[in-house]
């Protein structure tokens, strides 16, 4: 089982369970050891993340470093931004 350790925020997910099964997100903060908040720029956007837990999200091993430094430094970005990098993600569904 995965935990929070094997985890950073700007990797890639893909949802494993519930309404949102199949979809693609990007881990945009880590909780605690159990769950997560996931961005997607579309259905789940910055304003309003989801709560997932982790044992419900599929762990890719790509982090988009770009989307990442803006997350850390607190950098302001938008949910076209989130869409575009998770562009390349969509297609492996």
């Amino acid at each position: 089982m995965e935990t929070t350790s094997d985890l950073e925020v700007g990797q890639v997910v893909k949802s494993k369970a519930g309404r949102d099964k199949g979809k693609v997100f990007v881990i945009y903060k880590i909780l605690d050891e159990k769950y997560l908040l996931l961005i997607d720029g579309d259905m789940r956007k910055l304003k309003k993340p989801k709560k997932k837990k982790v044992k419900h999200v599929m762990i890719y091993n790509d982090i988009i470093e770009p989307l990442k430094e803006k997350i850390e430094k607190g950098e302001k970005f938008d949910n076209a931004y989130v869409r575009k990098q998770l562009e390349p993600y969509k297609n492996k569904e």
